[in-house]
């Protein structure tokens, strides 16, 4: 089976080819899963610089595909290279599959979610004849689809696979020794990974921890985060409290080598996250054998085997988090148990499989897992 790549999103022009898969984790990891699984993956970058390598057995191949003749060069690229079927990368790229359908119409093309939404209602007509072209739609969680399903988006009988967005090359490691490395203590020692933004929602979390202190006094919250639109809202529900002050920690911006060695050194990790398309903090947490404590979303009970692994809380309710928070601490998984659910479900191996048999059942016709019908 020799399945291409397309990601169409064009790729920074500073950044050498060669590199580009070391920059942009995802654009290499869908793609080395897949191989793992003994599939041949050839990935078509959109780029205005044209390269052509293998790595890790991927054969690269960069190209201009905007324009007017981006068209013609990816329909031109994937009859080259014997492509037998197209993961295109991001369900806004629809309309680019319905070009490259009428271009080569025996290819099957399966388009993956990647944190899309569903157009205006004033624009579904255009995009229903655009998603027409797809033989086949991949979300993290099959009730992601639904949105899509209800305004009535894909054809009848499209095929919806359930499949994680990606892995991550995360292991456990030593704990005592991240702990010596980073500074991070605590028991339980909680550790946030996100922005400071509302849809994480850190105001819940840390209403939560101050509730779950009450109960264990030597918690310690470590919080790294990117952007901070909330940051004075955090600062200063933190100075107010006598719970949170001195046990909350703002690490603020980490460069992500050195996040492998904060998710080793915690015992929990904590999201208050509103929506993701997957959840790549909570998915590296869970490779280094962190316990998830996770708002119960598709995303994430796709991630915990519905929460199977770890604690699910609703969102934005503080005195579940709470309770998750002592329960995971008091009588959680081990680190072992987290990772062999990791191994199991959500490492390169398992996610390769379920993207070969997704292309396996697309390019033998048969019937995929509607989401609307697994429901």
């Amino acid at each position: 089976m020799h399945v291409a790549q397309l990601n169409l999103v064009q790729a920074p022009a500073e950044i050498e080819p060669e590199h580009l898969p070391t920059h942009w984790h995802t654009l290499a990891d869908v793609a080395d899963a897949v191989a793992s699984a003994g599939v041949r993956v050839s990935v078509i970058q959109n780029s205005m610089r044209e390269a052509q390598f293998v790595r890790d057995g991927v054969d690269y191949r960069f190209l201009p595909l905007d324009g007017k003749e981006g068209g013609r060069r990816l329909a031109a690229a994937l009859a080259g290279v014997g492509a037998e079927l197209a993961h295109v990368h991001g369900l806004n790229f629809a309309p680019q599959a319905l070009a490259l359908a009428r271009r080569l119409p025996s290819l099957p093309i399966l388009l993956q979610d990647h944190a899309n939404r569903p157009p205006p209602w004033w624009r579904r007509a255009q995009w229903r004849r655009w998603y027409a072209a797809a033989a086949g739609v991949a979300f993290t969680a099959p009730a992601q689809a639904q949105p899509f399903v209800d305004a009535k988006l894909f054809k009848p009988g499209l095929r919806v696979f359930a499949i994680p967005e990606s892995s991550c090359r995360f292991s456990m490691g030593d704990r005592a020794q991240a702990r010596y490395a980073t500074g991070l203590h605590g028991y339980p020692c909680v550790l946030w990974v996100g922005h400071l933004a509302a849809g994480k929602d850190p105001l819940a979390v840390l209403d939560g921890v101050a509730l779950a202190a009450r109960r264990l006094p030597d918690l310690q919250l470590w919080c790294a985060y990117g952007s901070a639109p909330l940051l004075d809202e955090v600062q200063a529900r933190i100075a107010r409290d006598p719970w949170l002050t001195g046990r909350v920690h703002l690490l603020g911006r980490v460069p992500h080598e050195q996040v492998q060695t904060l998710q080793r050194a915690a015992d929990l990790f904590v999201s208050g996250s509103r929506a993701e398309s997957c959840g790549y903090a909570a998915l590296e947490a869970m490779a280094c054998g962190a316990t998830p404590v996770l708002t119960d979303i598709p995303s994430f009970r796709a991630l915990t085997g519905e929460g199977r692994v770890g604690r699910l809380w609703p969102c934005g309710d503080t005195g579940r988090l709470a309770d998750a928070l002592v329960a995971m601490a008091t009588a959680g998984p081990t680190r072992a148990d987290v990772r062999a659910h990791f191994e199991a479900e959500l490492s390169f191996a398992a996610v390769g499989r379920r993207w070969a048999e997704a292309y396996a059942a697309l390019l033998a016709g048969r019937p995929g897992e509607a989401a609307w019908e697994a429901a």
